[in-house]
């Protein structure tokens, strides 16, 4: 017996679990909007250089009178070759020969611009304000709007290792509790940020906070069901989050001020933190934690509430130790992450999956946060890109199933990488198609996401199961803290960025390539087994990994990097 079998006879899957999934599930629906607010929140209205034209001068405002706005602008503001006024320059004086509509592009040429001095002017038509029109983050400056979001990475990065090590200590509830008035604190504030540092101050505690209530969130779920659930609550967490992103697009949409956007989406984690306060301490982590009695409480409160009130009254502190030592042991014999490379095996696997990791969350965010160069509505991308996630998932979890887990990791970054390369080849004004492409290669990035936290689990022995999947997560993490930086390669080149996003799947595929296969073998327990798995066994002699006995709570981590 073992803590699953005391779980069963209290109620595995009775009232208690379907209203704590219920609590711990509302969040994830506004985790996206955490993620992938800066798309709105941090969008480029169309602006041009504040002008004379433009102050309280009233000679300039008499003659608009008699002469459109629009045609005055010509007389300040150079156009484009698209007609439209540039974004970053100035004539150094007014041009009023340029209300006269037979002078050409060419005759402009010569005329002597600046930059913009006095600020500018944008654009309220679509966005009546963004950080972007606040803090005049354009021309010069436009790389900030990057530098911010890779900075919410970095504090979910930041957080991960933190609050992993505390939720460790200290339990999961209580840094969850923590986490959820942390977001909403942060996130409430950021709304109100006096200062572009201050709102990215703000906004690295909001990323940190997002790692703290991802993590506990889904110990708190996978140690409170059976086995047999976990895969399918781990998943359907997925699927809310990716609920979120269209949530996200439709609130976006209604709100186009950036202050009550943030407002909006960071309130309800006041009301998460309220009823937290409900949920009870993983029973697992109080035993393993020395802390039976405790335990026992709340597994007899478990057993009342799922109606199996005598089952609980027959459980005890010493009943609990004496069926949980297995997995005391196998607590206290974790590995640390140097481990991860002594050998040539578990060298190569780590490498492999380095690649792989940072590679996927890479090019997935360098996708998602760059919808203003589609050409199309920013809120019907959002709602496209959220979307294609559903049938990705499904698609990839079939291919696991029938070709395999390298085959189809392999398949899903070659194929995703391509689909952002070809962009480059693709004229701007065929948005069709280059949303299309944009649209597959997210949503493969979104399976491969699948694929590869089911794959790092079965690749890595027990006693170093969870220390690599740390490992694993923190390079997710670093991919996706880079990817935004990435977009300020296109002051150079403007197709260097989908270079740059396409070509780093396309070789992480390549370098999987040399992963071995783990379909339909058993979990490895130790560093040896992973050096023993390269010989060839016959399919009787392989037992499916559905019919192994449970050997560890590995379900515990296998969809703590699901975001």
């Amino acid at each position: 017996m073992g803590f699953a079998d005391l779980l069963e006879k209290v109620g595995s899957m009775g009232r208690f679990q379907h209203l704590n999934i219920s609590m711990l599930a509302l969040p994830a629906f506004m985790m996206a909007s955490h993620f992938l607010i800066q798309n709105f929140s941090g969008a480029v209205p169309r602006h041009h250089c504040r002008t004379l034209f433009d102050t309280n001068d009233s000679h300039y405002h008499n003659l608009s009178e008699n002469v459109k706005s629009q045609d005055l602008l010509r007389i300040f503001v150079p156009m484009d070759s698209k007609q439209k006024p540039e974004s970053c320059v100035r004539f150094s004086s007014p041009q009023w020969n340029l209300l006269n509509f037979n002078y050409t592009q060419a005759n402009m040429t010569g005329l002597e611009t600046e930059p913009c001095r006095d600020g500018w002017i944008y654009d309220q038509t679509e966005f009546s304000s963004t950080i972007i029109s606040e803090w005049d983050l354009v021309c010069s400056y436009k790389s900030l709007k990057q530098f911010a979001q890779s900075i919410f990475m970095g504090g979910i990065l930041t957080g991960g290792i933190i609050f992993g090590g505390l939720a460790d200590r200290f339990g999961r509830k209580s840094i969850l509790v923590w986490s959820y008035l942390q977001m909403a604190i942060c996130g409430t504030c950021t709304a109100f940020a006096p200062s572009f540092t201050v709102y990215c101050i703000f906004r690295f505690f909001c990323g940190m906070a997002a790692s703290g209530i991802i993590f506990n969130c889904i110990s708190l779920n996978m140690e409170w069901i059976p086995t047999r659930s976990r895969t399918f609550v781990g998943t359907l967490n997925g699927h809310f989050y990716t609920c979120g992103q269209l949530i996200l697009a439709g609130l976006a949409y209604g709100i186009r001020n950036w202050h009550w956007l943030q407002i909006t989406v960071s309130a309800p984690f006041f009301v998460y933190f309220l009823y937290s306060w409900w949920l009870p301490e993983s029973a697992r982590w109080l035993v393993l934690n020395n802390k039976s009695e405790v335990a026992v409480k709340h597994l007899k409160k478990v057993a009342a509430f799922n109606g199996k009130k005598e089952e609980g009254d027959k459980i005890t502190p010493e009943l609990l130790e004496s069926e949980m030592q297995r997995e005391i042991l196998a607590a206290k014999s974790t590995l640390p992450v140097i481990s991860l490379f002594h050998t040539p095996a578990m060298r190569h696997i780590s490498i492999c999956l380095a690649f792989a990791w940072f590679s996927t969350s890479f090019a997935y965010y360098g996708l998602a946060m760059d919808l203003q160069n589609f050409g199309v509505s920013i809120y019907l991308i959002q709602v496209i890109f959220g979307a294609i996630d559903f049938p990705a998932k499904c698609a990839c979890v079939l291919f696991m199933n029938y070709i395999g887990r390298r085959s189809t990791l392999v398949g899903f970054l070659i194929v995703s990488g391509l689909m952002v390369l070809s962009n480059v080849f693709v004229p701007k004004d065929m948005t069709v198609l280059r949303t299309a492409f944009a649209v597959l290669g997210k949503g493969g990035l979104a399976g491969t996401f699948t694929c590869v936290y089911l794959f790092t689990i079965e690749l890595y022995p027990t006693v170093v199961r969870q220390t690599g999947m740390g490992f694993t997560n923190i390079m997710a993490r670093t991919g996706a803290m880079v990817a935004p930086m990435v977009q300020m390669t296109a002051d150079y080149f403007n197709f260097l960025p989908l270079v740059i996003y396409g070509t780093a799947p396309v070789l992480s595929g390549v370098i999987a390539s040399f992963l071995p296969e783990t379909l339909n073998t058993p979990l490895a327990d130790t560093v040896e087994d992973v050096v023993n798995r390269g010989k060839k066994y016959t399919k009787e002699e392989i037992p499916l990994q559905n019919e192994q006995p449970e050997k560890e709570n590995t379900d515990d981590y296998v969809y703590k990097a699901v975001f």
